[in-house]
């Protein structure tokens, strides 16, 4: 029972603090578009295509993070933690790398990426403007990914939500100040958010260097550490592009019963996102603990965190399922008025109410195999998931071809069938033992 308590403790420790880290990251955009929105129609048109742009591109390096979490976690747990700091070292130089890599090839392809979503010329203009100058900020996104993942395998999640919660007021100041004191319209936004990207990654480049100097680490990259990280963060791009297929495959589903459906299913996207978020910050808390009880060869210990973490995932995923249920009839009035909108949300949301609990355990289970760094098992399941779930998902398409039962039926084909699917090829692995390999 103490053993449990002890268990409880560390997972809040680090849950809490990263749920406010992961809430203030996609409050950079919500203050853009406020901001910009106040611009006029074409410039938020243009800001909403140079956003989906820029988060695809971001959001397949997210494994920058993942992948250097466990390394740095299994290795302080055994007692290295000069080694442990520099593997996080290693994982900043490879995330410069790829980010200056993927910042001048998205500034190369810019203006023909625009141009596939056949928008008008004046929103193609501001779109461009903004996703010019964002360029800039992209290999700073990406280090602060890997600063992040850094100091939770240190189990330190407390920093990144001071830094995230820095960058977001920093980024709001700015932001009003080039729009509206410099008038730089839409560019200002952008430039904005590159200077306060900026400046978080100087803030944790002043923490790593402290923990350079106390570990005795190197600032300088290794190129072994470098190779490795690269195989691992390989692996974990797969399972990335798997889940991202699964998600464009079901929005393009939603496209197909029309405009009042693919609304309807962006408000349910919305809602599961901001559910995921706070869900993920067990995930961060469990890929933490099972790394470094890895390390310290304790797999006992490693059972008990399973255990406890997939408890509070599934629990919390049940509270928030609850309460999603039981606000299922109001909560579509907040995204919108439309009333043949509001008319099929209902019973959708509460499917996704339902989904929840399974959601929780699926979160929790991706973060302990990241955890355990098995990233080649993740990335072929996310193939198989994707496999089976793109069948349903075109069956679920085609016998339910419109209205309420429509959305509902995408909804329960994402939340459920998907999630039904990860959960059963990650819950095989995590009871078995191949991916507890134990020490450094």
């Amino acid at each position: 029972m103490q053993e449990r308590r002890r268990v409880d403790r560390s997972i809040a420790h680090l849950a809490v603090p990263a749920l406010g880290a992961l809430i203030a990251e996609p409050l950079f955009l919500v203050v853009d578009s406020a901001l910009v929105g106040h611009l006029g129609a074409a410039p938020l048109a243009g800001l909403a295509v140079a956003a989906a742009i820029l988060q695809t591109a971001v959001g397949l390096m997210i494994f920058l993070a993942y992948s250097t979490t466990p390394l740095v976690a299994r290795r302080r747990g055994a007692g290295d933690l000069r080694g442990a700091v520099q593997a996080g070292v290693d994982g900043l130089w490879l995330a410069l790398g790829i980010g200056i890599a993927v910042g001048a090839l998205l500034w190369a392809v810019s203006g023909p990426l625009v141009a596939s979503f056949g928008v008008d010329a004046a929103t193609a203009g501001q779109a461009l403007a903004y996703l010019s100058v964002s360029c800039l900020g992209i290999p700073a996104m990406l280090l602060v990914f890997a600063a992040s993942g850094l100091l939770r395998g240190l189990l330190d999640t407390r920093t990144p939500l001071a830094v995230a919660v820095l960058g977001f007021t920093a980024n709001a100041l700015l932001n009003w100040w080039f729009i509206y004191g410099l008038g730089w319209g839409i560019a200002g936004s952008a430039w904005g958010t590159v200077v306060a990207q900026w400046g978080m990654v100087l803030v944790y480049a002043a923490v790593i260097a402290r923990h350079v100097r106390r570990a005795g680490s190197s600032l300088l990259p290794r190129r072994d550490g470098v190779l490795y990280a690269s195989r691992s963060g390989g692996w974990l791009f797969v399972r990335t592009v798997g889940l991202r297929a699964a998600l464009l495959a079901t929005v393009f589903a939603a496209t197909s019963h029309g405009t009042v459906a693919t609304a309807g299913y962006q408000v349910v996207f919305t809602v599961f996102s901001t559910a995921a978020f706070a869900l993920d910050a067990l995930a961060i808390a469990a890929q933490a603990l099972v790394g470094e009880a890895l390390g310290r060869r304790d797999p006992e210990g490693v059972r008990l965190i399973v255990r406890r973490t997939v408890f509070w995932g599934v629990s919390c995923g049940a509270v928030f399922g609850l309460l999603l249920a039981a606000g299922s009839p109001v909560i579509g009035r907040v995204f919108t008025s439309d009333a043949g909108v509001l008319a099929i949300l209902p019973p959708a949301l509460l499917v996704l109410g339902i989904s929840l609990p399974l959601g929780g355990l699926v979160f929790v289970l991706d973060g302990v195999l990241m955890g355990g760094g098995d990233a080649r098992y993740l990335a072929w399941t996310s193939l198989v998931n994707l496999a089976v779930y793109v069948p349903a998902l075109w069956a679920l398409t085609v016998l339910v071809p419109s209205g309420t039962a429509a959305l509902v039926a995408l909804t329960a084909g994402f939340t459920i069938v998907f999630m039904l699917a990860r959960a059963v090829t990650l819950g095989l692995r995590a009871r078995g033992e191949r991916w507890m390999v134990l020490g450094a």
